[in-house]
């Protein structure tokens, strides 16, 4: 493998921890439905402001 293709391998690279919080970028928890790409604990302080609302 030579330089090049390393450097593309390193750029395309995927998975879990790839993809991170917008608003405390953290990698575990993360809710991508939607395109929201938000993490749960974000999510429940921010729930009201995103036009999300409990059902009792």
């Amino acid at each position: 493998m030579d330089e090049k293709t390393k450097l593309k391998a390193l750029d395309t690279a995927r998975g879990k921890g790839r993809r991170k919080c917008r608003i405390c970028g953290t990698s575990r928890g993360l809710i991508r439905k939607y395109g929201l790409y938000i993490c749960r604990r974000c999510f429940r302080e921010r729930a009201e402001e995103l036009g999300f609302y409990k059902f009792h």
